[in-house]
């Protein structure tokens, strides 16, 4: 399998946390977006040129993050179950992955794009934030009952909210949601976000200071 994705991307950062979960073997193909030329070769590749993308085995592209680890999930059976076979844990699963994408990752980008020209968007900041700490206060109630998202067991839920909370706990003041704070503490202590978090600050360093590590 061949993975295309950028480390900072959080989408990305979704995939190979599912890919380390399910202890898969896959061949990085770190693409980067802004740079003129790789995004015209990979859109030659892949027209809609979206991150991440999934290249099977047999040779099937599979675009969109939730889409590829229910394919993880379901030919690999190594690692993790990230989507339980029970019914109503599955739809339980399936939908926290949803809203954790809709209503916490994407105004997350819309956040990020907003400060980082501030000047004149100083009102949608505080309004976007205002809508991000609400979210997260209902996160943190139901994480009350919890040890993960969905449960005792680490799932595709989860995959999807852990690369959020690392801009967010930078970014917002969440101290105060003590339930936020203890799975933010246990996620810090996952093995496949180490190493996800490992690349991230490789690749920040490199972009920082211009000078590519020895491998």
């Amino acid at each position: 399998m061949e993975l295309f994705y950028h480390p900072l991307s959080r989408y990305s950062q979704k995939v190979l946390i599912a890919l380390y979960e399910k202890q898969a073997n896959f061949y990085p193909r770190i693409t980067d977006l802004r740079d003129p030329l790789a995004r015209k070769a990979f859109q030659q590749f892949y027209p809609s040129g979206k991150l991440p993308l999934l290249k099977t085995q047999e040779g099937q592209l599979l675009p969109e993050s939730s889409i590829i680890i229910e394919y993880l999930d379901t030919h690999f059976q190594n690692g993790t179950e990230l989507l339980p076979a029970e019914a109503e844990r599955n739809l339980a699963v399936r939908l926290f992955d949803r809203l954790i994408d809709f209503d916490i990752n994407n105004p997350l980008f819309q956040l990020e794009k907003l400060k980082y020209t501030p000047e004149g968007h100083e009102f949608e900041i505080k309004q976007l934030e205002k809508q991000m700490f609400a979210q997260f206060q209902r996160l943190d109630s139901h994480l009350r009952q919890n040890h993960w998202v969905c449960g005792d067991s680490f799932t595709l839920a989860d995959c999807a909210l852990i690369p959020c909370l690392s801009y967010s706990f930078a970014h917002l003041n969440l101290l105060d949601l003590d339930e936020l704070v203890r799975y933010w503490q246990q996620a810090q202590l996952r093995g496949a976000w180490m190493l996800v978090l490992e690349e991230v600050l490789l690749v920040e360093m490199e972009e920082n200071t211009g000078i590519r590590s020895i491998p």
